[in-house]
């Protein structure tokens, strides 16, 4: 069983249409993509309502990047981080353009909702916006 997190803490997952493998046809409604997807070869459709990064290793950077590229590239649907994502990363990833982290049961026993709320505020402390001031 699978946790979401978003910016109010602990969820259920409320997606319910399955999700399809990279390179799925046209009208498939959300895609799993793998660390190491080619972000500028995903065919962003009407379509598409989810996009799932796979985050294979909590050093595994590739997801940040992936997600970025496909904001950046006009995607505005859902975009989801699943698998090791670390409380300590989850501002990196609503930085970076996700809207929720999935995690498994486990990983949510160890770092309990308050550690990712503590995070939710994710645009508070971005060195950048002080840089900018």
């Amino acid at each position: 069983m699978s946790v979401i997190v978003n910016d109010s803490g602990f969820t259920t997952d409320d997606w319910t249409g399955g999700f399809c493998a990279e390179g799925a046809a046209n009208d498939c409604a959300a895609l799993d993509l793998a660390s190491d997807a080619q972000p500028e070869e995903v065919a962003l459709t009407e379509a598409l309502k989810m996009i799932r990064i796979d985050f294979p290793s909590s050093a595994d950077g590739r997801g940040f990047t992936i997600a970025k590229a496909l904001r950046l590239r006009g995607y505005t649907g859902r975009l989801r981080a699943r698998g090791h994502v670390l409380a300590d990363q989850y501002a990196m990833a609503r930085r970076s353009g996700f809207d929720e982290v999935e995690i498994d049961e486990a990983l949510a026993a160890r770092q309990p909702a308050d550690q990712w709320q503590f995070r939710a505020d994710w645009n508070a402390h971005d060195y950048q916006a002080r840089l900018r001031g």
